[in-house]
């Protein structure tokens, strides 16, 4: 395991990201005009929030670490090689201006900033920033999840009956086919990757899967915060662990309160 970065770094990371929240997105939010909402792809939007965003956590954080490279969702966009920068050793951060840009752009308050802070494949430290609450979940491997001075833990396990999840349309029906008749209690979806990893590092959801184009950096961060809360996550192919690749994974990746619900949930997603 390579080194975490130390608590001046962690709280320099948080300081850069609320600034960049507090700056460029916050008064964006409900005020951006026509010409700002793109789309980059068919369905899929992009505001100037996420450029403006971007480019001055880009800036920042390339600064913060010298020799470090940063990888951005939307310049990963224009040129997807700079992901080959997570195949090297030197430090790189991975960044997701914003996180829910479709909720944003609609008004709705439901958006994070996600950081992650990677170095030979191993993601050593994330931040989830909730611009709405201007609240933080961060964590450093092998040193817990915090938010505020509080050490998070994930969820408890319960039977599925019990358990809240965040799935796919596709992966609902499953649990409604089941032989076994186990429905979790809530199945939902919000459009924000990011606020349900803060929502599983908090206990406020016991599962989540995410599958198909798994990028770096949607959930580098949110793995490692959820492990370091406590939950147990991994690939469904393999059972492998989760790790930030220099390319866009086609997977699936479940997260859940510990192994053996990670088994039972598996048992089902996986049509078994």
């Amino acid at each position: 395991m390579k080194t975490p970065p130390a608590l001046p770094l962690i709280e320099a990371v948080d300081a850069i990201i609320r600034g960049v929240a507090a700056d460029e997105i916050m008064p964006r939010f409900r005020a951006l005009a026509d010409h700002e909402i793109t789309e980059k792809n068919p369905g899929d939007i992009v505001t100037s929030a996420d450029f403006e965003a971007e480019a001055r956590l880009t800036e920042a954080l390339g600064l913060l670490v010298p020799g470090s490279a940063v990888v951005g969702e939307e310049a990963a966009e224009d040129d997807p090689g700079i992901l080959r920068a997570l195949g090297g050793e030197a430090p790189v951060w991975l960044v997701d201006p914003l996180d829910g840009t479709r909720n944003f752009a609609e008004g709705r308050k439901c958006f994070a900033v996600i950081v992650a802070y990677c170095r030979g494949g191993e993601t050593l430290a994330g931040w989830i920033h909730d611009p709405i609450a201007d609240v933080t979940i961060w964590a450093a491997a092998g040193e817990g999840a915090w938010m505020a001075g509080e050490r998070l833990a994930a969820a408890r396990p319960v039977p599925i009956a019990g358990m809240r999840g965040s799935l796919g349309r596709k992966f609902r029906k499953r649990f409604e086919k089941s032989r076994t008749g186990d429905v979790p209690a809530s199945m939902t979806r919000v459009g924000c990757v990011g606020r349900e990893y803060m929502d599983l590092a908090r206990g406020r959801l016991h599962f989540a899967q995410y599958a198909q184009r798994l990028k770096p950096w949607d959930h580098a961060a949110g793995v490692l915060l959820h492990r370091e809360a406590g939950g147990f996550n991994g690939l469904t192919e393999g059972r492998g662990p989760y790790h930030p690749a220099p390319r866009i994974q086609y997977a699936s990746l479940l997260l859940a309160p510990d192994k053996s619900a990670w088994d039972s949930l598996h048992a089902v997603l996986a049509g078994g």
